[in-house]
């Protein structure tokens, strides 16, 4: 029997460390006007966390959008990535429904729900919620100023383990 502070490994009969803690806590998104992008994502409502400038060369500002134990940075001198090259970054909301509600009152330009079918063994973008409502099923889309491409992803309940 293993002790919560090791586990075996029936293969070898070694005993292994439990895996450290990691932590995802922050993304760099590459922005061309660190004023523009502050202003746009405060006014999504998220939290400016910090905003250092040491010099004209760096400047870093670090926002967490609401509920979320994950930030973005963006800035001068933070990412060499072109502006707007971002994609795929993620919202999970309870209701994808009211998340794209508020967005829209706030005067994003968000896609209307979708979601996925695979019927041909490729994914392809259908319109509307997932038929049965499943969690990680339903859709909706919206880029910042620069481009950077944001997927609000509605799960009700979560996968084991999460």
């Amino acid at each position: 029997m293993s002790s919560p502070q090791s586990q075996q490994d029936d293969a070898t009969d070694a005993v292994k460390e439990p895996a450290m803690d990691m932590k995802f806590e922050v993304t760099a998104i590459p922005v061309a006007d660190v004023d523009r992008a502050l202003r746009f994502y405060q006014n999504l409502g998220w939290r400016l966390d910090a905003d250092y400038e040491a010099g004209p060369g760096f400047r870093i500002v670090q926002l967490t959008p609401p509920g979320s134990e994950g930030s973005v940075h963006f800035g001068r001198g933070v990412t060499p990535a072109a502006p707007g090259s971002a994609q795929g970054l993620y919202l999970v909301v309870l209701d994808i429904d009211r998340a794209r509600a508020e967005l829209i009152s706030k005067g994003v330009e968000v896609s209307e729900v979708f979601h996925h079918v695979y019927d041909t063994g490729v994914q392809e973008r259908v319109d509307g919620p997932d038929p049965e409502r499943r969690s990680y099923a339903s859709y909706a889309s919206f880029s910042d100023p620069d481009g950077n491409g944001w997927l609000l992803q509605e799960v009700q309940v979560r996968q084991p383990g999460r």
